[in-house]
């Protein structure tokens, strides 16, 4: 069990950890330093930002940056692994957080410079954006076409970047934007719609879109959350759409009836956080951890304090929250694995409370949606007695999408053997197309 002062308590101390993802693309590494970027912000506005931490964040901050410049195109435009297409989305995912993150670290201003003169390129003329490269996440796409979503996450990076709404660009891509608010049919777009006009000013549009989206909502107790379908089951998913109906709340002047509302949503976020402190995949980490940054920054309070006491079958845990160990991730370990446990907090701070089980399960041998077929053919008759080996590589997915999300394929060539450029090279614009 473990236990801290405050709701970024898990994130800050794993910085580092948040995500156990490869850095293989651009998408991935991006969750190295994006992140960190929001809980950096909200340390700052509440005065919490230690040398300690700012050293540990700053390496990442920087380290990430440096990485993701690999990724760049002399465009300005970003892909997924440097010499694959230029991609729309991924391009305004860096712009937006490079923008955020100058406030820490030095971030070269022709680079930021590049990036959003490339996207106002591929405005196209009813002021929507053009897609470029594939979407990451397969589920976002909905009943919707894929511009509208395209263009509210554009939009919602340069408003962030404190772009004029009046600015010629945004005046276009929120026209384009206002003429699909009519379509419900998409929970996600809907709740991005409504983060973006409350970013552009646009009051009566915002109350449109966020008095759907209560109406829709899963209200269970004291939760607040949403789904994008009904029959639903993606986690990650509703973590993303609850955090943007989060951030709409929170990113104007609200009531103390926005703050209870907003409540709601964050009880039923922390719920879903992991064990570091982050969610189920990229976007969804990234979003949700900018929203309770927001919300944490109206909420924080310096005084206070109280403890939180577990009372199990083995005896009684105690943890105390004060003003000097808020930050303080505190754990310990419980003795019993089954039983009845009661928990009970006494005092004027909040607190944030997690049980972590951990265990082991058996390997999952069958694979039902996804499996690679090879075929090996050698050619030993050649005259310059090199022995040539051709591989024939097919991944078939049999899932119930239309198609997968990403899947990386790794081949190890045999010793004594080197792979043939010409044939990389083929296969690589092959994928690119």
């Amino acid at each position: 069990m473990n236990r801290t002062g405050d709701i970024l308590g898990r994130a800050l101390k794993n910085l580092d950890g948040l995500l156990k993802m490869p850095y293989g693309c651009g998408e991935q590494n991006m969750a190295l330093l994006a992140p960190n970027i929001y809980i950096l912000h909200y340390l700052k506005n509440t005065q919490q930002l230690t040398p300690a931490i700012k050293e540990k964040a700053f390496k990442f901050l920087s380290s990430g940056y440096q990485r993701q410049l690999n990724y760049k195109h002399f465009t300005g435009a970003y892909s997924t692994f440097g010499r694959g297409p230029e991609n729309t989305w991924l391009t305004s995912f860096v712009l937006r957080s490079f923008f955020k993150a100058q406030s820490f670290i030095y971030i070269d201003p022709s680079k930021i410079e590049e990036s959003r003169t490339w996207l106002n390129q591929q405005q196209m003329e009813n002021g929507c954006f053009r897609r470029l490269g594939k979407l990451f996440n397969n589920r976002m796409k909905g009943g919707v076409s894929d511009k509208v979503t395209l263009s509210a996450y554009i939009t919602a990076a340069f408003l962030e970047m404190n772009i004029s709404a009046n600015d010629l660009i945004l005046k276009k891509s929120l026209s384009c934007l206002r003429e699909s608010i009519n379509n419900f049919s998409n929970t996600y777009t809907t709740a991005l719609l409504a983060y973006v006009f409350t970013l552009a000013g646009d009051m009566e549009t915002r109350a449109h879109l966020l008095q759907h989206l209560d109406s829709v909502a899963i209200k269970q107790g004291s939760f607040i959350h949403w789904s994008q379908t009904a029959t639903e089951t993606s986690a990650s998913l509703s973590v993303e759409i609850s955090s943007y109906v989060l951030l709409a709340k929170l990113s104007t002047s609200h009531t103390a009836e926005d703050l209870g509302y907003a409540s709601s949503i964050v009880r039923w976020l922390t719920t879903q956080q992991n064990h570091y402190g982050g969610f189920s995949s990229t976007q969804d980490t990234v979003v949700a951890l900018q929203a309770l940054s927001l919300y944490s920054s109206l909420m924080f309070s310096p005084e206070g304090s109280s403890t939180v006491t577990v009372q199990s079958p083995s005896g009684q845990l105690t943890f105390d929250v004060n003003p000097d160990n808020k930050l303080l991730y505190q754990e310990k370990m419980l003795q019993d694995v089954t039983g009845k446990y009661s928990l009970e907090v006494k005092g004027t701070a909040c607190a944030s409370v997690q049980i972590s089980h951990h265990y082991n399960i058996p390997t999952v041998t069958a694979a039902t949606t996804l499996w690679v077929k090879v075929e090996l053919e050698a050619n030993c008759s050649s005259k310059s007695h090199k022995l040539r080996l051709n591989m024939k590589l097919q991944s078939l997915y049999s899932g119930k999408e239309d198609t997968t999300n990403m899947v990386i394929v790794e081949i190890k060539v045999l010793t004594g053997f080197a792979p043939d450029s010409e044939s990389l090279k083929m296969n690589a614009e092959e994928q690119a197309s």
